[in-house]
């Protein structure tokens, strides 16, 4: 998602996405069970359409803000290009959920189990400032920002506070459909490392048991969405899944779920299915392959072209799809507004951008803004809904209940 080197490489499964192995038996119960409803039909009322059955809109790097004053001019000595890539601001979390109708998030992560490590950036040292002034970044734990030491700017700066902030809306607004939280797991960039910058740690499986543990630190059970949950007896989570259908709005209402941009097969998607098939006690869904066992949750970034109908089979075969609507700055400057209109056509049940209000565009004489048709919180899909589905009743009215 940055044009530096190693994040470009390490990091791929984040800039180029695709979608989610050995047969495996699936625990002989969850701790919580959803509803195998009945197939929506003509007298099916809202609450019985399936969590999969909808669209809504997510927020590309979520947290992101842009650099600013001093730090913001060593930023663009460091890298020229800064803000070809950069230059977009999100609202705090609160807002995007409550005023701008946003249904899914991006949060980058970078480990830092020691805490520290990413106080000194070195655009702040550059430029002859202290610290970082937040004791959250002093403390162990993962840190949200989208490059360390050049563009770390963000609304929430730990993993901790973004889903507390998530966690205290979604219990003002308990009738809420879903909340997916789309997590990147990443790693400093060898150039600002060599130039002094702050070394991350390999992600390891201890790093990634810390992770659920960061996420069930803030979330209980019955607030979260996990394959346990999906999961059915001598099944895979895939099997599951195809065979039986996700949730229905009437289970799935006021809780969240996460998964991971990167997929594979790779190093983290390995460590995190290790010792546990068809991710069995994991907080967060992976991506994969069709027809790998943990496949349930895949990614088509780009919905043009031969894309769309991929996209419109996988959604039609049962799996949850994330494309994007729009890239950082790219498909405002290159007038691509069209590609709004191709991502929300393809099914893909979340559709992410970087603009979701008018005005966010403005900087480059743009109105551009990807939002779903009428400005909904949800929409029945495209492609998968039952016909008697209706907007207007996926998610009640957002008072607190």
């Amino acid at each position: 998602m940055t044009p530096l080197a190693r994040l470009g490489a390490m990091v791929a499964a984040a800039v180029a996405t695709v979608v989610t192995t050995a047969v495996v038996p699936a625990t002989a119960s969850s701790q919580q069970t959803y509803e195998a409803s009945t197939p929506a039909s003509a007298t099916t009322p809202a609450g019985k359409i399936r969590m999969n059955q909808i669209q809504f809109m997510g927020a590309h790097n979520a947290y992101h803000r842009e650099m600013q004053g001093a730090e913001l001019a060593q930023a663009v000595k460091m890298d020229p290009t800064y803000p070809s890539w950069g230059f977009y601001s999100h609202a705090s979390i609160a807002d995007q959920l409550d005023r701008q109708n946003i249904r899914a998030l991006e949060l980058d992560l970078l480990p830092d189990p020691e805490g520290g490590l990413y106080r000194h950036p070195l655009a702040r040292e550059q430029a002859g400032l202290g610290p970082i002034d937040d004791p959250a970044m002093a403390a162990p734990g993962m840190k949200v920002m989208h490059v360390a030491d050049l563009d770390y700017n963000s609304t929430c700066r730990t993993l901790v506070t973004c889903l507390q902030q998530v966690e205290t809306w979604s219990q003002a607004h308990r009738q809420h459909v879903p909340i997916m939280l789309q997590l990147e797991l990443k790693q400093t960039d060898d150039r600002l490392e060599q130039a002094g910058g702050a070394v991350s740690p390999p992600w390891t499986k201890a790093l990634l048991d810390d992770l659920d543990r960061e996420i069930r630190s803030v979330f209980s059970e019955s607030q979260l969405i996990t394959a346990d949950d999906l999961r059915r007896p001598g099944l895979t989570l895939e099997q599951s899944i195809l065979k039986n259908g996700w949730p229905t709005l009437d289970w799935a209402r006021g809780k969240v779920m996460f998964f991971f941009d990167n997929g594979g097969p790779g190093a983290i998607r390995d460590m995190y299915l290790d010792g546990h098939p068809s991710l069995e006690g994991r907080a967060v869904f992976t991506r994969g392959n069709p027809g790998d066992p943990d496949a349930a949750i895949t990614m088509v970034n780009d919905p043009r072209g031969a894309n769309e109908a991929t996209i419109r089979d996988l959604v039609k075969r049962g799996y949850v799809v994330r494309t994007r609507s729009d890239e950082p700055l790219r498909t405002v400057i290159d007038e691509e507004f069209s590609r709004v209109e191709t991502a929300l056509a393809s099914g893909a049940q979340l559709v992410t951008t970087d603009f979701p209000s008018v005005g966010m565009a403005a900087r480059y004489d743009s109105d551009f803004v990807a939002e779903l048709p009428g400005g909904r919180v949800a929409r029945c899909n495209p492609v998968t809904a039952p016909r008697n589905c209706h907007d207007d009743q996926l998610e009640p009215s957002s008072s607190s209940r």
